[in-house]
């Protein structure tokens, strides 16, 4: 158990790591590719690399209608829904803010993680953690969102709708999945979820041959397919088996600060007092939150 303990914490740094830099890779990708297409590839490839995994370790797929219909719905909430406004927002707003406006995801896991899960009730400390942590958003929200326009008001409520959108995926997998094979559970849902950003893609922005495939395009996909999909989404499911969903959902509260440092370190965005504040209430609401007293 203890070993467990070690092994789930590691993880959780590491997805927290990949996932703070993945805003920024998605913000890159956007100087050369349109939203739709690019998500949708994206996940096109990861679901090929781990339907590779799945024929290789000849992994047992889904059997049942019920199982098949909660990796459709969840991908399409996890995938479709998801990546699909979090990719079209960044087009208007920072990396940074993109991130941590994504912090929103407990706030919505945690209720519904108490509805659909007995053995994750709401508490008193859980409940102080995730509003001083979203007290943290509200002071980044308020100093960055009002010089952006009304573009950038309708990208921040689209990335808390996709917020909205994970927590419930989430909830649903932990409450109804976890016999699943992470494999099998990541890659039957960006199979699914990818399908609808290709069409949207296609009507909407053309074909993806008369994209500007330039070295720094190519090098994001290719970041966000390997690290920010496949390997990403394999930790994320073994986390949702073997961890609390609650402690799991905690993780878009520390993974926007690392979005904002690496969004000022490599991609020349500001930070500013609000950021730095706001910053420190989230890592005091996670601390709160996920370290058991």
């Amino acid at each position: 158990m203890r070993r467990r303990g070690q092994l789930a914490l590691l993880l959780w740094l590491a997805l927290a790591g990949i996932w703070g830099s993945t805003w920024l890779a998605i913000k890159l990708g956007l100087r050369d590719l349109p939203p739709l297409t690019f998500a949708g590839i994206r996940f096109a490839l990861a679901a090929m690399l781990l339907g590779a995994i799945v024929l290789v370790r000849r992994i047992r797929l889904p059997r049942s209608a019920r199982e098949w219909s909660l990796l459709a719905y969840t991908g399409f909430l996890s995938i479709t829904l998801n990546y699909g406004l979090v990719f079209w927002g960044e087009q208007y707003i920072s990396s940074g803010l993109a991130a941590l406006l994504s912090a929103t995801v407990p706030l919505f896991g945690l209720p519904l993680a108490h509805r659909y899960l007995s053995a994750e009730p709401l508490t008193r400390r859980k409940v102080l953690g995730v509003l001083l942590g979203l007290l943290g958003v509200a002071v980044v929200f308020s100093g960055e969102l009002g010089t952006g326009g009304p573009r950038a008001f309708a990208a921040s409520v689209g990335i808390i709708a996709a917020a909205l959108a994970t927590a419930h995926a989430s909830v649903l997998v932990k409450a109804r999945g976890t016999h699943i094979e992470p494999a099998v559970l990541a890659g039957t849902q960006m199979l699914g979820g990818c399908v609808p950003l290709l069409i949207g893609g296609m009507l909407l922005e053309g074909s993806p041959l008369g994209f500007r495939w330039t070295p720094m395009a190519i090098g994001a996909l290719a970041y966000l397919t390997i690290l920010g999909s496949v390997i990403a989404f394999l930790i994320y499911y073994w986390l949702i088996r073997h961890t609390t969903v609650t402690g799991v959902l905690m993780i878009p509260l520390v993974t926007p600060l690392l979005a904002v440092l690496v969004g000022v370190l490599f991609g020349g965005e500001a930070i500013g007092w609000h950021t730095a504040l706001g910053g420190s209430a989230i890592i005091s609401g996670v601390a709160l939150a996920v370290v058991r007293a």
